[in-house]
């Protein structure tokens, strides 16, 4: 069998992988991601007949058999991944609102009917949202600065009105303690 023109013209880049009777091309062998994402994991088959095909999620805690299926039939999703996972009939996965657990290598194994078989893997990294976290620091940092601004604002106008009334009340102080000395001095 012929793989598909996409595969032949493909057949020098880094990703395909040939074996006889199965080609199999990744086209991102490296995914980043943010938590809640929905991430595809792409690929393409070329095979005799109606392969198997089935994707394991390996990390720092093992090796795990995710989900096994023959295109046009339905997969057989491990409970990890129930209702966290579509299938494709390229070969291709998709894994709905991803978190930093699922970090790590996905490798996919298509076997045909005769036995020979292909894998490849694709690396997934997950990493949380910080930018989000640090806009909203940055932005309520901003409003604390602005409230001080104007409650500084405030201060030195109450300030320089408490200056103003206690001059003025000094001066009347001055005329009144003025106006009673000199209506002593006429009452002698």
């Amino acid at each position: 069998c012929d793989p598909p023109a996409s595969v032949s013209r493909l057949s020098g880049i880094k990703g395909v992988h040939h074996c006889q009777g199965v080609s199999l091309y990744i086209p991102q062998s490296i995914i980043n991601a943010t938590v809640k994402e929905d991430i595809l994991l792409s690929v393409e088959y070329s095979c005799h007949g109606v392969p198997t095909i089935e994707w394991k999620y390996t990390s720092n805690w093992g090796v795990q058999k995710i989900v096994e299926w023959k295109p046009g039939t339905q997969a057989n999703i491990s409970q990890s991944h129930k209702d966290r996972i579509c299938t494709f009939d390229n070969g291709s996965i998709q894994l709905f609102s991803v978190g930093v657990r699922d970090s790590g290598y996905y490798i996919i194994t298509v076997t045909e009917r005769l036995g020979s078989s292909q894998f490849g893997t694709i690396v997934l990294h997950v990493s949380e949202i910080l930018y989000e976290d640090l806009h909203f620091v940055a932005v309520f940092l901003a409003l604390l600065a602005a409230v001080a601004a104007v409650l500084i604002s405030l201060m030195w106008v109450c300030n320089k009105c408490s200056y103003k009334f206690q001059r003025k009340r000094r001066h009347k102080l001055k005329e009144s303690t003025t106006e009673e000395i000199e209506l002593q001095d006429v009452e002698c």
